[in-house]
């Protein structure tokens, strides 16, 4: 029986990934690499924030040997989600809320595994039968960017995104960690030089230095990972965000002509690109179900999507919207109803004094009355 060669092999890989829609392809050994250990400094400074999933199995992080049995490999693979240009600017509409570019369509979770089974199954076709391997996609144990960096797909921007110099940082990333001698590729060296525009944009200053985010302040966290209240002294720096950020890759050169995909998953559904706030306040959990099927919003929940669409309205400065953040209050959820409270003094000041008072008088639960108590009696002293 015929057997390929490491390098035919592995030229056969990066072939079918690409035909399968890939737009990056690199292969790295399946070692620890300096970049690994770096995680547990970053989780005994407390960056992760709420993400107690991240401090879980920190070896099988830093070593994907206990995913795949004997792995050797670690493929790559990277798509550009960046959509055709005429999406690509935020609108500065108080009525409107801004939606991280990756979650404007389909989720991508799906869509990259896919792919990944796919060119799993053109592998095992081409080598003998003790072929084994693990597929991940962002939710494994899994420290894609490093693999992606050592891959070759590119390198750690100081924003923590990895950039590649042909498409820039728009890229999603999934790995196949396989058990197959194959023939690797090297890191690409760091460009971006002296630049700072990504730290020096971040409105929470999430970016402590270059490299280094701390999540509780950044945007992203605070909109989807967080479960609770975003913190009062940072939702004003929220802005319009309501799911994600997009302010470090926008600003970002590498960013400027980078290409668009033309992968019609990734195209924003009806009423995802800059949405309109009033219209999602309203959503009701079933309206919310079905609306979100199959997207990467879904992981915000209702309650989370709806007290980000609160601190939103809070900042538009759009006193029309006081009507809808009034409705919010009557919201079943506690988490809307605080930040309802928040938004609607955010609006309209003193003149909330009357219904958040009245509204008092039967709100029950104790994180909602702590909120309209400190505003009523930040406003009584004011």
């Amino acid at each position: 029986m015929y057997v390929m060669d490491t390098g035919e092999l592995s030229r056969g890989i990066k072939e079918k990934a690409l035909e399968v829609g890939f737009d990056l392809v690199g292969i790295c050994p399946a070692t620890e690499h300096p970049e690994s250990r770096f995680l547990s400094e970053w989780l005994d400074n407390g960056f992760a924030g709420e993400m107690r999933y991240m401090e879980r199995e920190p070896a099988r992080r830093a070593s994907p040997t206990a995913l795949a049995r004997g792995a050797r490999s670690v493929i790559s693979c990277g798509v550009n989600y960046n959509t055709e240009h005429e999406y690509s600017t935020q609108a500065a509409n108080p009525a409107r809320g801004w939606i991280s570019r990756y979650a404007w369509g389909d989720d991508y979770h799906e869509i990259i595994t896919d792919r990944l089974g796919r060119l799993a199954r053109h592998i095992g076709d081409l080598v003998p039968r003790d072929f084994d391997f693990y597929i991940a996609v962002d939710t494994a144990p899994v420290l894609d960017r490093v693999y992606a960096k050592y891959s070759g797909l590119g390198w750690f921007g100081k924003n923590t995104c990895i950039i590649n110099q042909g498409i820039g940082s728009w890229i999603l990333i999934g790995e196949i960690i396989t058990n197959l001698e194959l023939r690797y590729d090297a890191p690409p060296p760091d460009r971006c030089g002296t630049c700072t525009r990504c730290i020096d944009a971040c409105p929470t200053n999430a970016l402590l230095e270059p490299y280094v985010l701390d999540s509780r302040r950044c945007i992203s966290y605070l909109t989807i990972e967080l479960k609770g209240s975003i913190p009062k002294e940072i939702r004003e720096r929220v802005g319009d965000n309501v799911f994600g950020c997009d302010i470090c890759q926008d600003v970002c050169p590498w960013n400027r002509k980078a290409g668009v995909t033309d992968e019609a998953s990734f195209r924003p559904r009806e009423g995802l690109f800059n949405p309109q706030l009033s219209s999602l306040a309203r959503l009701t959990p079933e309206e919310f179900r079905k609306r979100f099927k199959g997207s990467p919003i879904k992981r915000a929940k209702r309650r989370g999507l709806l007290r980000n669409i609160m601190v939103a309205i809070g900042n538009s400065g759009d006193s029309e919207s006081a009507g809808v953040i009034s409705d919010a209050l009557r919201d079943d959820e506690p988490l809307v109803r605080a930040h309802a409270a928040w938004a609607l003094w955010k609006l309209i000041g003193a003149s909330a004094y009357e219904t958040l008072s009245r509204h008092l008088e039967s709100e029950e639960d104790p994180v909602v009355v702590d909120e309209i108590l400190e505003i009523l009696n930040a406003g009584a002293g004011s």
